[in-house]
């Protein structure tokens, strides 16, 4: 049920870990104090989109004013634009929320930062002073969650409910600002990461619904006489999933190690000393490779997993279409993750904008972060090629992603330097780059999800898995590559008789990968609740399930519909005369 998930995310993924990310330790303790942490006359939502600003976090409008009479901020939305939209849990259910608000303290913005904000009276639920609510109604999914809008009108909150992790105000007004501002949206990381996880866990479930269907149906035959083949025999259907599913694995691969990436640096805000210059660089050097790779993983995932809905979707045929098997409610529920939390696209340009910024550093001499360090080798790989190794080779296989995805990031930083010398500011530059700024993005994500994936199989899989799990590694390599051949032979990495052997490779794996895809699919450990559509059952018994489902669903009752007598009967009977008989030439 996404809309549970949904809610239960808002409070303890978005504003638990604002609560977190952004407050001290006192603050955190304080909220939990209150309810916070087991939901006990408590539950928070994450006001941050307004109707008028959604990626664009520093533009952001509704104002929080120190009041210093009062030790208070005054809470307001300023206009109609500056309404908090899209606010999960706001419209029914929350008691609290973080508002992003505009600091402003004797006049001055310090831009936007993080308060707590009582909406709703704890003991009637009636709502506070000042805040006005509404229910944004109906969505194209996750009905389950109650979005809603609010609105502030002069409501006084304490100075305290300001979380005071990085910026401070204290009871005189002096506004004490963190030491590098890349630390304040440490906690906005927190989704970008766990939607890439959530893309492995939605993406399983499809592919291990289609690939069971696919070992049950039949259809065709070869052999007059002979029973039918198993769609899952067919090449092209094999070519239609076995790599979406090693594009699955592909996924957990990478989330497992981005989310502990995540985790240690979180430990590392938590633990910073403010006189600790040596950690405190080190966590913002983290922090700015948090950024970049949960920015491009995160888009690439989302799109990743509703492109596996939509194709096993069809490969179910028919019954993909039921919406008993799942595919249509999923896919509705699951691609506002490609806007919610930052929208795709600005995001893989950001990513993008991060690249371009690294090789700036790299070529000033500066570090960079592991995510980045095969550009150190560009000038080695800039003009590598196949030259005859193998493209089984985990090793070239990954060469082959790092030379390309070098090769644009290299080029456009070179237009990106020639733009700046010629009197370009940095972001004028970069919008002109828009373009180069997605496609580094683009090839370099799928560079990561190459290589963590080899890596992980290489560090930690036993000898009785590891061929399996190099199998589908392979398989995702090389599909990657036949889906992008143009960029290999434009790069100059491989020759058009290479393409060819790629191609052969490919449909060698996924021959390979279709004799143990119970297996692989078993591995997910899914029980038939969490799949919930019959196609997909465990044991087999597709069509038993499947029929008997629709009939529980819908039992039988008088064969003439409701509507029969007032619409249907009229229609059919408009002439109350008998058939007239055809007349045929028979001549």
């Amino acid at each position: 049920d996404m809309g549970t998930y949904t809610r239960l995310g808002v409070h303890y993924g978005l504003f638990f870990g604002a609560v977190r990310g952004t407050g001290t330790a006192e603050q955190f303790g304080h909220w939990i104090s209150k309810g916070a942490g087991d939901l006990r006359k408590f539950y928070g939502c994450f006001s941050m989109t307004e109707l008028g600003h959604g990626s664009n976090l520093a533009g952001l409008e509704t104002t929080a004013i120190y009041d210093e009479e009062t030790d208070e901020f005054i809470i307001n939305t300023p206009h109609i634009a500056a309404t908090k939209w899209w606010i999960g849990g706001a419209a029914h259910t929350a008691t609290h929320t973080v508002v992003f608000a505009r600091l402003i303290v004797k006049g001055k913005d310090y831009g936007v930062k993080t308060f707590v904000v009582q909406l709703r009276n704890i003991n009637d639920h009636s709502l506070k002073v000042g805040i006005s609510i509404g229910d944004i109604g109906k969505k194209m999914g996750r009905d389950g969650i109650d979005n809603g809008w609010i609105q502030f009108t002069n409501v006084r909150i304490p100075r305290q409910n300001l979380l005071m992790k990085y910026t401070k105000v204290d009871r005189e007004g002096n506004v004490t600002q963190p030491p590098l501002a890349q630390l304040t949206y440490g906690s906005l990381i927190t989704g970008r990461v766990s939607m890439a996880s959530d893309s492995h866990q939605v993406g399983k479930r499809f592919i291990t619904i289609a690939l069971r269907y696919a070992c049950i149906r039949r259809q065709f035959s070869t052999t007059p006489g002979q029973p039918e083949t198993k769609i899952i025999d067919y090449p092209y259907h094999q070519r239609r999933l076995l790599p979406l599913l090693a594009y699955v694995y592909a996924l957990k691969m990478t989330a497992d190690e981005v989310g502990a990436l995540f985790s240690r640096t979180m430990l590392k805000m938590d633990d910073l000393k403010p006189d600790d210059k040596a950690g405190l660089n080190e966590v913002v050097s983290d922090v700015k490779e948090l950024f970049s790779v949960s920015a491009g993983l995160k888009a690439f995932s989302t799109w990743a997993c509703a492109d596996v809905i939509d194709k096993t979707r069809q490969a179910c045929g028919g019954h993909g279409y039921s919406g008993y098997n799942g595919f249509g409610q999923a896919y509705a529920d699951w691609v506002v993750q490609c806007t919610w939390e930052g929208d795709n696209n600005i995001l893989t340009l950001s990513a993008g904008r991060a690249l371009i910024q690294s090789a700036v550093a790299l070529r000033k001499g500066e570090p960079v972060g592991n995510a980045v360090s095969y550009l150190k080798r560009y000038k080695d790989l800039a003009n590598a090629k196949l030259n005859g190794r193998s493209l089984t080779d985990p090793k070239v296989l990954v060469e082959a992603w790092e030379v390309a995805a070098g090769n644009i990031i290299n080029r456009a930083t070179d237009q990106y330097e020639k733009l700046i010398g010629e009197g370009l500011n940095a972001d004028q530059a970069f919008e002109v780059l828009s373009q180069q700024r997605f496609q580094a993005a683009k090839v370099h994500t799928r560079r990561h999800l190459i290589a963590a994936f080899f890596s992980r199989i290489d560090t930690e899989a036993g000898e009785a898995i590891k061929q399996p799990l190099l199998n589908l590694a392979l398989l995702f390599a090389l599909w990657s590559i036949e889906e992008d051949s143009g960029l290999f032979l434009r790069e100059g990495f491989l020759e058009p008789k290479d393409i060819d052997t790629v191609t052969e490779l490919v449909n060698k794996y996924c021959t390979t990968v279709r004799e143990e895809v119970i297996g692989y699919t078993d591995a997910f450990n899914l029980s038939d609740y969490f799949i919930n559509a019959p196609i997909g059952c465990y044991d087999g018994d597709a069509y038993r399930h499947y029929f008997q489902k629709v009939n529980e669903q819908n039992p039988a009752r008088d064969p003439r519909p409701p509507y029969y007598a007032s619409t249907l009967k009229p229609f059919l009977f408009r002439e109350e005369e008998d058939d007239d008989i055809c007349e045929l030439d028979e001549e």
